[in-house]
């Protein structure tokens, strides 16, 4: 899918996220697309509501301006979010789905200090 797409984007490049429109991913699909893009302040909305395994590990890692993830999946499979979010800062916003099954917390979920919503 876009495995590595945009992977640092370092510097000014890449200050907003495409829109990422699949309700359905692939094994992999989001790994470390955005990886290292530093400007990014807003993730692109995940309008998945079933991920499977590894689709997002490492996608906003060491992002370290985002303060901002809609992340709407509330079923998410092995892996899928292994360090995502690791490497950004240490506030930020995180939407959840309120029908959300899954509860992972830290790098490979929702990090400690966000507001979750």
């Amino acid at each position: 899918c876009y495995d590595q797409m945009f992977k640092s984007f370092s510097g000014s490049y890449l200050k907003t996220a495409p829109v990422l429109p699949a309700t359905t991913l692939a094994i992999g699909c989001y790994r470390s697309m955005f990886e290292g893009c530093v400007s990014m302040t807003t993730a692109p909305e995940i309008k998945a509501s079933t991920l499977v395994d590894a689709s997002c590990a490492y996608l906003f890692k060491g992002c370290s301006s985002l303060n901002y993830i809609k992340f709407l999946a509330t079923d998410i499979g092995e892996n899928c979010t292994l360090e995502w979010l690791d490497g950004i800062p240490a506030t930020g916003t995180f939407v959840k789905a309120p029908t959300a099954t899954w509860a992972v917390a830290g790098t490979n979920g929702i990090p400690s200090g966000w507001t979750v919503k």
